[in-house]
Formats: C-alpha cells, sequence, structure tokens
C-alpha cells in the first residue's frame, strides 16, 4: 500500500490551511481552490472518494468534535428551527431539486432524479459556522447552523436510501420510506442514550489517566456510529447525541484530560476538515472524465438550474420557517420578538454543500436490477460536485460582505466582559468560603504563606477579568491585559532559559528539565488564558 499520496494530501492541505490564515479568504475556499488546481497538475494522482472510507472513518470525527463545540442547552433551546431546517428542509430540498432534475434532464427517471435531490439537500455547515464566528455573528445563528449540519445528514442519508430503493427497482413506497425514517432516527437517538451514560461513567472512571481517557474520548465517534449502523440506525444521530451528552459533562473529569482532549481533537478537527475541502477540489479530472455521452454545454446547462434550485428553494423554505410559526404562536412571538428580517437572510445564503454529499453520489451503484446502467449516474456525480463547488465558491466568497452589508448585531464585548466577572466573583465568593471552611478544620493546618498563596491565587482569578476593564496605556496604547501578558511571558522566558542553561552545563538531567518546562508551560497558558476573551 502507497501511503505517499495521503501524506501528500494531509501534508499540502495543512499548509494551505495554514496559509490561508495569513490571508481574508476563509480556509476553506482555498483549500477547494488548491484542490481544484492541483488535480490537473502532473503526477498528482486521483483521489477518488471512496463512502466506505469517507462516511465511517471522516464523518463520525467531524460530528464529534462538532458537536463537543456546540452547546445542548442553546441547542435545545432552538429545537424547533435546528428541526425545521435539519429535517423539513432536507425532505423539501430533496423534493424541489429531484422533481426539476426530472423537468430539466430528458429521459432521466423521477426516482433517479429523487437520488440527486436527496444527495445534495443536505448543507454542511463547516465553512458558514467559521465564517460566522471568525464574523462574530449572533450566537443564536451560529446554534442554529451548527444543530442544523449535525443532524441534517441523517435525514439525506435516510432519504437517498428509500430513493436509491426506488431508483433501483426495489419497490420502495412512502410508507416504507417513513417507517425506515422512523426508524433510523429513533433508533440512532435511542443508541447514543444507551451508549452516553456508560462512556461517561468509564471515563469518570480512567480520571488518573488522562492518556487512556483520550485514547476512549478518539475512539467514542467511531464506536456510536458504527454500533448504530450495524443495527440499521442512523450512526450520525447517535454521534451527536453521545458528544452533546459528553461534552455537557466535561467538567466532570479531570483538568488534565480536558486540556489534552481540547488540543487533540483541535489538530484532529483541523486536519480532517482541510483533507475534506482539499478532496472536494480534487475531484474535479475525475467527475469531468467521467460526463460520457453529456456535451460539456449540457452538464453546464443543467449545472446552472441545479444551482439555481438549490439557492432558490433554501430560502422558499426559511422565511416562512422563520415567520409562519410565529403568526400561529403568541407564545414563540414573546419568546422571539427580537428576530429580523436579515437573520433568515443570513441563514438562507449560508447553505454551503460539503464532502458529505460527494461521499454519497460516490456510493450510487453503477447498475440497478436486470444489470442495466444506473440513469445518468455520471451526470449525477458532476451535477452534485458543482453544487459543492458553487456554492462553496458563490456563497462563501459573498457571505462575509453580505454579513457586513446587513449589519448584524455582534455580540457586545463589554457586556460579555461583565457577565464574565460577575460569574468569576460569584464562583470565588464560594471558594473563599469553603477555604475557610476547610482552615478551620486542625487536620488542614497550613503554614502561613502557603495560606497567603492560596488566598493569592484566588484574588488574583477574581480580579483577573475585572482588570479587563482597565483603560489602554497612555504611552504605548497597549491594554492592560496586553502589558501583564507580556510582562509574564517576559518572566517566564527568563525561567526558562535558565533552566535549559542549567541542563546544557549538566547541572540537571532532561527529564527535570521537561518536568519544569511543563510546569512553566502551565504557568503561561493560566496566564493566557487569564487575559484573553473567548472569541
Amino acid at each position: 500500500m502507497d501511503v505517499m499520496p495521503l501524506l501528500l494530501l494531509v501534508a499540502g492541505s495543512a499548509a494551505v490551511a495554514g496559509l490561508a490564515r495569513r490571508t481574508p479568504v476563509p480556509a476553506p475556499l482555498l483549500l477547494v481552490a488548491a484542490g481544484l488546481g492541483a488535480g490537473y497538475l502532473p503526477g498528482v494522482p486521483d483521489y477518488p472518494l471512496d463512502p466506505h472510507i469517507v462516511l465511517p472513518l471522516l464523518l463520525p470525527p467531524l460530528l464529534h468534535t462538532a458537536a463537543l463545540d456546540s452547546s445542548y442547552l442553546d441547542l435545545r433551546a432552538n429545537l424547533r428551527p435546528v428541526a425545521l431546517l435539519s429535517v423539513g428542509y432536507v425532505l423539501f430540498a430533496t423534493v424541489a431539486v429531484g422533481y426539476t432534475a426530472y423537468l430539466v434532464i430528458p429521459d432521466l427517471p423521477l426516482t433517479a432524479a429523487l437520488v440527486l435531490g436527496a444527495v445534495i439537500a443536505p448543507p454542511d455547515a463547516v465553512a458558514a459556522t467559521a465564517i460566522a464566528r471568525r464574523l462574530r455573528l449572533p450566537g443564536r445563528i451560529t446554534t442554529i447552523l451548527q444543530g442544523e449540519s449535525l443532524v441534517n445528514d441523517a435525514t439525506a442519508i435516510t432519504a437517498y436510501k428509500v430513493a436509491l430503493a426506488a431508483a433501483v427497482g426495489e419497490g420502495a413506497t412512502w410508507a416504507g420510506g417513513l417507517k425506515e425514517f422512523g426508524i433510523a432516527a429513533v433508533g440512532g437517538i435511542g443508541i447514543g442514550l444507551v451508549l452516553m451514560g456508560p462512556l461517561h461513567w468509564l471515563r469518570c472512571k480512567l480520571r488518573d489517566s488522562a492518556v487512556l481517557e483520550n485514547t476512549l474520548s478518539l475512539l467514542i465517534p467511531f464506536l456510536a456510529y458504527s454500533v448504530a449502523e450495524q443495527v440499521g440506525a442512523s450512526g450520525v444521530l447517535a454521534v451527536v447525541v453521545v458528544a452533546l451528552y459528553l461534552g455537557h459533562r466535561s467538567w466532570q473529569v479531570g483538568f488534565e484530560t480536558r486540556l489534552q482532549e481540547a488540543a487533540v481533537w483541535t489538530m484532529v478537527s483541523f486536519l480532517l476538515e482541510s483533507a475534506v475541502f482539499a478532496l472536494i477540489g480534487l475531484q474535479l479530472p475525475v467527475v469531468v472524465r467521467g460526463l460520457g455521452e453529456f456535451s460539456t454545454v449540457q452538464a453546464v446547462t443543467y449545472a446552472l438550474v441545479v444551482f439555481a434550485v438549490v439557492v432558490l428553494a433554501r430560502f422558499v423554505w426559511v422565511f416562512p420557517a422563520t415567520y409562519l410559526p410565529r403568526w400561529l404562536s403568541a407564545r414563540i412571538r414573546e419568546r422571539e420578538s427580537d428576530t429580523t428580517w436579515t437573520a433568515p437572510v443570513i441563514v438562507g445564503w449560508a447553505g454551503m454543500r460539503g464532502v458529505v454529499s460527494l461521499a454519497i453520489a460516490s456510493s450510487i451503484p453503477l447498475t440497478i436490477h436486470g444489470h442495466a446502467p444506473f440513469p445518468a449516474r455520471n451526470l449525477v456525480l458532476f451535477l452534485t460536485f458543482s453544487t459543492v463547488i458553487g456554492t462553496l465558491v458563490v456563497q462563501g466568497l459573498t457571505l462575509p460582505p453580505l454579513i457586513r452589508l446587513l449589519k448584524l448585531p455582534r455580540p457586545d464585548p463589554q457586556a460579555e466582559t461583565l457577565a464574565e466577572a460577575q460569574a468569576q466573583n460569584d464562583a470565588s465568593d464560594a471558594a473563599e468560603r469553603r477555604l475557610q471552611e476547610l482552615l478551620a478544620d486542625s487536620r488542614n493546618a497550613l503554614p502561613g504563606p502557603l495560606e497567603d498563596r492560596l488566598r493569592t491565587v484566588l484574588e488574583r482569578r477574581r480580579n483577573a477579568v475585572w482588570e479587563r476593564l482597565g483603560p489602554p496605556n497612555a504611552e504605548t496604547g497597549e491594554s492592560v491585559e496586553a502589558t501583564y501578558l507580556r510582562l509574564a511571558r517576559e518572566m517566564i522566558g527568563a525561567e526558562r532559559a535558565v533552566f535549559v542553561e542549567l541542563r546544557d552545563a549538566r547541572r540537571i538531567d532532561d527529564e527535570m528539565l521537561r518536568t519544569l518546562l511543563r510546569r512553566l508551560d502551565l504557568e503561561e497558558a493560566a496566564a493566557y488564558r487569564e487575559t484573553v476573551s473567548p472569541e
């Protein structure tokens, strides 16, 4: 097995993603463009999307890390709009795109057209949420986009299975489709509910070993996905349910586990997302070669029609789904009175497609019953590819200026800092009372300097957030937090240099050096966390 193409893909996509951080272009778009260009370079191998690899190996970790970063409470508070998008919109888009393709493309059976509709129905909100966070969109819009992307793949995969069964002649019916959808949804959620408790219990039992806990963390999404798929349930929903629960309960595991887990999943998601978007671009030569009997003009014409329907159908769904519930329910109007027309515009325009659509399309069989070729299979692949690229490029490039043009209200940094400071103050008060209780017990007696150190650390945490509100330095214009962080790093850097000199002089060994450097690293991380506001 030649691993060099895989290494080149990972290394190249990571390099492009790193370069994107120095440009105003969002990383997913630059990666897709790089993949499109690299696909025609001499010597670059083909990277066909194998659905048996993409779906079970790439989808679970991407869903897991997205769900870990999501808020269970926020998703529960926005369950209605998330469900309307992740279930209702996906089914609506399947029918809208499928029926349009049936009308426009000669000799394309309706069942095969619905397969196309199901394939390109689910938006991949990775790029959209990345842009939303970068531009600090209102939290509710970001939550809705995240929630949609966590669940809509399950709806699309189920709709695809039903449409495919009808297309290949297995006699699928509406009743059978609804039954399969119900089994997949209820089964996936049920598997997740069954697994989440024992998996969390096991993590807590492994508390003495952060390495073991994070090894388990890496295995959990694959375990949840495979167990659910084995019984015919939705692996996507099982992964999401387990990850939301583990993220909600993450405070119950050890601090070292949380630090390692954040670093591990940040790296995993960075590498996978980078490789995935590069793979999308690299599919162009493979897809174009397979067009066969369709001319370039025909293929491009059909692609433009499908792209237009995909974009239009999202707005046709989003606006009624936003306002009809408010018109019908006074309770919803009271709870969501601040919604303006700009929010559905952003949600409607953030319907970019991704690698899941390409992976599902690649799993379409070559033949149907009777060994006849699957109708227009190569054209379906091309239309899927062109829709993915079109939405990523057109909507991805225009979403940031659209957000700026609409001037959506951004989170108030001052209000966020005040809320954080108040929360820290309440927690510090509780910690101070607990410390007094403990020190009143003679079994907890400490020397005076150590008691003072506990109180000093507590006071530092209490004051750290309030100090961020201080005025900037009159001479340098530097903020209080920036000055504090710079001085802390200078002091830690001086200590670090001494430790290295002592190691080089053989006064301490390398093992002791690593211990001392880790202590300084934790101090520097603590200083950074005290001064930097969350994005």
